[in-house]
């Protein structure tokens, strides 16, 4: 073993120990805050910690075992990620509103630093596809978590955007072409960046419910036209190219890609 190892791996258990610890913290906070009754606050701390137990898991289960700033960075998103659920949870239980400002000060944090953990890895040189797909999940559970109240304040179509790509995965296994790598596109990288922030800004309580809708709405049409315009190239490339890739991912990460 290189003698580099044993404290890469250290560093890495502290890390994932200090994300699980601190998305607990971060909930039993928030209900105390918050308030309501025990069986929602339970409910709130315990699934806010699912997002941030399984980023942490991702790290540890690397070999060799290593995290770099950069997975701090996403780490940190996670934990962000999983307090939204906890609020999510609390809105669904009548303690908060469903568009409140403890969601839209925890989501404005957790959409931004999308950019700032790939120039991170990008300006250190550890980028990785371990670091990607971190990133990836990520992003994705948080459009899922964003989306969940917008579906009852909105309309449950907003729920398309969370669901796009894990709706493509599961095309993707119907359908072996669909599994093929991306080539770069700027449109996509737009519309990825798109989305968190649109729906952000429409969990904002002082966004019209009007204008939470169109712009929700333009938001998921572009993303529909951009998965479009991939599957079509896709389907005509038939599976030309090898190898394991994750398309849906240019569709949240490029942005802040590493």
């Amino acid at each position: 073993m290189q003698p580099s190892a044993t404290p890469a791996s250290s560093r890495t258990m502290v890390d994932a120990a200090a994300t699980v610890v601190g998305s607990v913290i971060a909930g039993v906070v928030l209900v105390l805050l918050l308030g309501g009754h025990w069986p929602a606050q339970g409910a709130a701390v315990l699934v806010g910690s699912v997002v941030p137990v399984t980023a942490a898991l991702s790290i540890m289960r690397r070999r060799p075992r290593v995290s770099t700033g950069a997975d701090r960075v996403t780490l940190f998103r996670a934990v962000l990620a999983g307090t939204c659920a906890s609020v999510v949870v609390l809105a669904l239980a009548d303690v908060v509103p469903l568009r409140s400002w403890p969601l839209f000060a925890l989501a404005v944090p957790a959409v931004l630093l999308d950019a700032v953990d790939g120039w991170v890895a990008r300006r250190s040189g550890t980028a990785s596809p371990t670091g990607g797909k971190l990133d990836m999940e990520t992003d994705a559970i948080l459009l899922m978590i964003l989306s969940i109240p917008l579906a009852w304040s909105v309309g449950p179509w907003v729920l398309a955007i969370g669901a796009m790509r894990y709706l493509f995965l599961i095309a993707a296994w119907w359908r072996p072409a669909l599994a093929q790598p991306l080539a770069f596109s700027q449109f996509r990288r737009v519309v990825a960046g798109t989305q968190g922030v649109v729906l952000v800004g429409a969990v904002c309580p002082v966004v019209s419910t009007q204008i939470a809708a169109i712009t929700a709405g333009i938001a998921l049409l572009l993303l529909v036209i951009s998965f479009g315009k991939d599957v079509l190239t896709l389907e005509l490339e038939d599976g030309s190219q090898s190898g394991v890739a994750q398309p849906s991912a240019a569709h949240l990460t490029e942005p802040g890609n590493r």
